[in-house]
């Protein structure tokens, strides 16, 4: 992706996504006086096809079967993901996992299968939006390997740089962050 396409994703995301000076409760539970709320950046033409593009791009040379991550976030930017993939000529699957089963259907955390199919044996990259602690990701990452797969990475679109890296390097995860914070300031 050329310096211009990182340059576009950034200026996207300030205006559609970034704030500041208003106190907001994270999803991590921390107060916080400035956010990302990525929805309105990844549901954007031009927005998912950047952070589609950057994220394939850096998965060119990986050994990478799926991308995916927990929902809600994960789900558009595993789509664009999977749609751009396709178009690049080597395609990655995408799925989701579920905060909690469904108690109907299949009742299955791991969304996106065809039927009859796992995630057993596969190598996997969870996907995120922003990234503050980590958690978020760390929870599909245990459902995941519950479930068989290897997880190769975690790539977000922007980490809030309050220590999701350090818990990654704990839980022997690779963090791949497309934008960090101080690009905002």
């Amino acid at each position: 992706m050329s310096t211009a396409d990182r340059v576009r994703l950034i200026e996207i995301i300030r205006q559609r996504s970034y704030g500041t000076g208003v106190e907001i409760k994270l999803a991590s539970g921390r107060i916080s006086n400035f956010y990302f709320n990525l929805k309105p950046t990844m549901l954007h033409p031009e927005g998912a096809w950047l952070i589609g593009a950057l994220i394939v791009e850096h998965l060119a040379a990986e050994a990478v079967d799926m991308v995916g991550g927990l929902e809600m976030g994960a789900v558009p930017i595993a789509t664009s993901v999977a749609a751009l993939s396709h178009h690049k000529g080597r395609p990655l699957a995408a799925f989701f996992v579920r905060k909690q089963a469904k108690e109907h259907g299949t009742q299955s955390l791991v969304e996106g299968l065809p039927k009859g199919a796992t995630i057993r044996g596969k190598r996997v990259v969870v996907v995120e939006d922003v990234t503050t602690t980590g958690g978020s990701a760390l929870k599909a990452i245990d459902v995941l390997k519950a479930e068989g797969a290897e997880i190769v990475a975690v790539i977000t679109v922007v980490d809030r740089e309050e220590g999701a890296a350090d818990a990654f390097a704990v839980a022997g995860v690779r963090f791949m962050p497309l934008l960090r914070h101080r690009d905002f300031t």
